[in-house]
């Protein structure tokens, strides 16, 4: 087997590796992180059965912990798509902030919006509603598109059942009603951030909204929405239920030891918790469309699931082999003196997030070289989950599929997009770690 700061020098190879593959050459990051996860074993000189070995118990390991979870979690975030509840939502939001502060209510709605679903289709979703608005309102659609698109990234790369922070929490093995709890404490700072920014400085660009449908036609169109509180149940429920479950099992034992803690306990477990989000869901979709709902919308929910799935578990299986390899037993020699703590997740993230595109391949990747380092650098894996999360926004550029979601829905020139758009969401990303690295001083 090589020496650890050989398998160190591999590692930095194996990254522009991944980078090159994903983001030049548009390789399926699956195929990407399985390979190099292979290559890596290799050249590091692990057993050829041990590499196998690691790949298969990573790749598996990964997904048992967390596999249903994300799923479920889509899982809701499609049901809320297609019955209205996510528009529900929006005009609950902009009922108590008001018109005259419709950026605000935009932002709101879009950060809560995206814990369940992915920012590019919470950004979709939700275009006719800020499109509509802008005219309403004679905001520019810039303010509109940066207040919408950072409320939606804060949570998307922060607060769990989104995939990407759930399958960090998974890799590094992190409570994750901790990770739940700890995200919004971050991700409201960096919301209101991306907020600021859209108001002070993408106001400056003046974008005339596309309007297809008013506001009044888009609510007509939907019909008879869901009650805004029914719809928020879904998705605050299994957030509660893991929040309590937290705090059931914390050492002092605040629910005690008997059957109401074994309750919770068991309701408040991501899966169970998730689950009973998917029934709530339900009770969402009218009798007309139950049907189609149990099979079409759960459907579309598995199938948009499957590649975050094999992506984690893809991440997994490379961890595997990186803890394996001597490059944790190395990095505890030497790069542990060093100190830079928390900020060697951000960076890594940030570093990735940029070169390739991805959030989510950003997030998976960076818990994998990271979990066999938390122990050697003494770092929370709740925190550690948070600051990838916050590394992960820096920035979105043209490499980001979301980036052109924002731009294109918007109607903005890619130069405008990238001076309102894209520096805002470096801004969100600062922020994040800032908040990050304060609470890392008392965790």
């Amino acid at each position: 087997m090589v020496s650890g700061g050989i398998a160190v020098l591999y590692l930095f190879i194996a990254v522009l590796l991944i980078i090159l593959l994903t983001a030049r050459y548009r390789m399926n990051a699956f195929v990407v992180l399985v390979s190099v996860a292979f290559l890596y074993g290799l050249f590091v000189g692990l057993p050829l059965k041990e590499i196998v070995g690691k790949i298969r118990s990573g790749f598996g390991g990964t997904l048992g912990y967390i596999g249903i979870v994300i799923i479920a979690g889509t899982i809701i975030g499609t049901i809320l798509e297609k019955t209205g509840a996510a528009l529900s939502m929006s005009q609950a939001i902009l009922n108590i902030v008001g018109k005259k502060r419709a950026p605000l209510a935009m932002s709101i709605t879009g950060y809560i919006v995206s814990i369940p679903v992915f920012c590019d289709s919470g950004y979709i979703i939700l275009t006719p509603l800020n499109k509509a608005l802008s005219e309403n309102t004679g905001r520019s659609m810039a303010v509109m598109a940066v207040a919408l698109a950072t409320g939606l990234y804060a949570t998307h790369t922060l607060v769990p059942p989104t995939p990407g922070p759930i399958a960090a929490a998974g890799i590094l093995n992190a409570d994750l009603g901790l990770v739940i709890g700890l995200g919004l404490l971050v991700s409201i700072p960096a919301m209101i951030a991306g907020y600021l920014w859209a108001i002070k400085f993408a106001k400056r660009y003046k974008i005339v909204a596309k309007v297809e449908e008013t506001y009044d036609d888009l609510i007509k169109k939907y019909g008879k929405l869901p009650g805004s509180f029914h719809s928020f149940l879904p998705l605050l429920t299994p957030i509660l239920l893991i929040l309590l479950k937290s705090i059931a099992a914390y050492p002092t034992k605040p629910f005690g030891t008997g059957t109401f803690a074994s309750i919770v306990i068991f309701i408040g477990d991501p899966v169970t918790a998730l689950m009973i989000g998917v029934f709530i869901a339900l009770t969402l979709v009218k009798k007309a469309q139950m049907g189609e709902a149990v099979h079409d919308w759960m459907g579309e929910g598995v199938k948009n699931a499957a590649l975050i799935l094999a992506i984690t578990g893809a991440g997994g299986a490379f961890g595997a082999v990186l803890k394996a390899s001597p490059m944790a037993s190395f990095i505890n020699s030497n790069m542990s003196v060093m100190k830079i703590g928390i900020l060697l997740p951000f960076l890594i993230s940030a570093a990735l997030k940029t070169a390739q595109g991805s959030s989510t391949v950003a997030i998976i990747t960076t818990a994998s070289i990271m979990a066999p380092l938390l122990g050697v650098l003494g770092l929370n894996p709740a925190l550690t989950v948070l600051a990838i999360g916050a590394g992960s926004m820096v920035v979105s550029h043209a490499n980001d599929s979301y980036f052109w979601v924002v731009s294109q829905f918007s109607d903005m020139e890619v130069s405008t997009a990238y001076k309102a758009y894209t520096s805002a969401t470096l801004l969100e990303g600062v922020v994040a770690f800032a908040g990050v690295a304060i609470l890392s001083i008392f965790i």
